[in-house]
Formats: structure tokens, C-alpha cells, sequence
């Protein structure tokens, strides 16, 4: 038997997505006196010259760093409070439902939920202003020793293994001991990829953007426009013309009246009142009129 599939997931990746740095910039390298520039040349090497993750080798150095200090994931949250993001941000996710979903809409039972992926650290998330809009937030974590400090990688985020969240959200499977694998009909998944939109800055969020395209789902990638160089821009404008992975382009400003914000609601719209339709549908196919006299 079917089930409503009428829930809408917004979903985003998180650096130079939904702010214009890396979260380990805003707070991290601050915090434990970091230089960027040294930090990001020894992953780059880790990388090129030993064939490490590009994930792993992040992690891997902010332990160097941060074993040091004797570091726990409840002190990585008390840091998330201090993540800056692009304008409209933090109002986005209330403002969205209020703007777009109608009475006939709540009274089908749509519903909009908002979801992170991202490979940066999933505590600076979980203590940021965002984890409470959030359904569900996946990121990078790290385990910890019987002291309570971090010891060691528990889990990664690549850009590649972004997509199983995406199937995750898709058949309702957002616990980690949950197989992601088991096989579900499309009948039962709570949300199918029609009813998702995927936002991202670029080049690593191209294994989404394509699952969205073969799924009949929306991706926007988004762009600072602050950026003197151009290259922000320049990334998602090949994304559009030139590898056909996204239709929309964007600069990052999630503001009332940005061309962002007009793009997302109208794709929030136009799948409600799809949801919508097909509720009305189903109703009047499974309606049997009553015997006349």
C-alpha cells in the first residue's frame, strides 16, 4: 500500500553554500590560533603526495592540532555558535512555509523539511543557530577516548558518498544503523526525489546535483557574489552551460525578493500544489458514489 508522499525537502550542503567560508575558518582556526594557509598546505599534501582522502586528510590534521588542546565534539559545539552565514539565512527556513504553503496545502498534509550535507564537522553544526530548523544534519564526526577527548575519524562526508543522504532522506532512513541499501518501492518512500531540492556551490556537489537530475529532482548551485575574483561564479556557470549538471544558477542571498529566494519558493510552490493535485486525485479515483434512489 502507498503512502502520502507529500513532505518537500530542502536540502543543502553547507560551506560556501549557505556561508560564504568554511566553517573551520569561522571558528576553529581562530579559536586554537590555526594558520590556514600551513593547515590547508599539509592536507594538500597528505593528498597529492601520500593518495590520501581529501576528507581523511582534513581530519586527520585537525587532530594534529587539536589533540593538543585536549579537544571534546562538546566543545566543537559550543563553537558551531559562532558560524556566519550569507544574508536571509537563518530566516529563510521558517519564512519559506509561511510564504508558500496555502491552507489547502496544510489541510493535504504537505509539509517542507530542511536537511544539511556536508563534509565539514557535523558538532560545529549541531551547535550552530541552523540545528534547530533542521530534520536532519550529516556531516563529519569524530570518536572519542575514554576521556572524552576526540581520538579518531568515527565518519567521513566526501563528496561522492553526499549522495547516500540523499537516499537516505529519500526512503526515510536517517539513522546510521539503518540500511540504506535495503530495497524499498518508490511507493513507500516518504520522499521521493520529485520532492526534493538540492542546493550547492560547485564542483563537489556534482554526484547530488546529478542524482537529482536523473530523479526528477531540483538543484540550484549558488554563488558569492561578493567574490572579487569571480571564480565562485565562474564554477556555477560552467556547472549550467557547459557540464549540464544544474539548470539554475544564483547568487548566495536567501533574502525575501532575492532571485535565490524566488527560485526556491517557486519550486516549493509548484511541488505543493503538484502534491497537492495528485491527493485530489487519489481521492477522487477511491471515491464510490453512493447508490442513487
Amino acid at each position: 500500500m502507498a503512502i502520502p508522499q507529500s513532505t518537500i525537502a530542502l536540502i543543502y550542503d553547507y560551506d560556501q553554500t549557505l556561508s560564504p567560508s568554511f566553517m573551520q575558518d569561522d571558528v576553529l582556526f581562530p579559536e586554537f590560533g590555526i594558520d590556514p594557509e600551513q593547515f590547508w598546505r599539509r592536507c594538500d599534501t597528505l593528498v597529492r603526495e601520500q593518495q590520501w582522502d581529501g576528507e581523511l586528510a582534513y581530519m586527520k590534521c585537525l587532530l594534529d592540532y587539536l589533540q593538543m588542546d585536549a579537544v571534546t565534539n562538546a566543545r566543537l559545539v559550543e563553537l558551531g555558535s559562532g558560524l556566519r552565514y550569507y544574508p536571509g539565512v537563518p530566516e529563510l527556513f521558517d519564512e519559506i512555509r509561511s510564504a508558500v504553503l496555502r491552507p489547502e496545502h496544510h489541510a493535504a498534509g504537505v509539509a517542507i523539511e530542511h536537511y544539511i550535507i556536508s563534509s565539514g564537522l557535523k558538532a560545529l553544526l549541531e551547535g550552530s543557530s541552523l540545528a534547530g530548523k533542521m530534520t536532519a544534519m550529516f556531516g563529519c564526526e569524530f570518536g572519542e577516548d575514554h576521556e572524552g577527548r576526540i581520538s579518531f575519524p568515527k565518519r567521513t562526508i566526501s563528496h561522492t558518498t553526499k549522495t547516500q543522504f540523499l537516499f537516505r532522506i529519500n526512503k526515510g532512513l536517517l539513522n546510521h544503523e539503518d540500511d540504506v541499501n535495503d530495497h524499498m518501492p518508490p511507493e513507500l518512500r516518504p520522499i521521493p526525489f520529485e520532492n526534493m531540492i538540492y542546493v550547492g556551490d560547485g564542483p563537489t556537489d556534482v554526484p547530488c546535483f546529478t542524482v537529482m537530475k536523473r530523479n526528477g529532482g531540483h538543484a540550484i548551485a549558488v554563488y558569492n557574489p561578493q567574490d572579487p575574483s569571480g571564480r565562485s561564479f565562474l564554477k556555477c556557470y560552467k556547472l549550467c552551460a557547459h557540464a549540464d549538471r544544474v539548470k539554475h544558477i544564483a547568487p548566495a542571498d536567501y533574502r525575501k525578493g532575492s532571485h535565490l529566494r524566488n527560485l526556491l519558493e517557486e519550486m516549493v510552490c509548484e511541488t505543493a500544489d503538484r502534491i497537492l493535485e495528485r491527493r485530489r486525485e487519489e481521492l477522487d479515483t477511491a471515491t464510490v458514489a453512493a447508490p442513487g434512489f
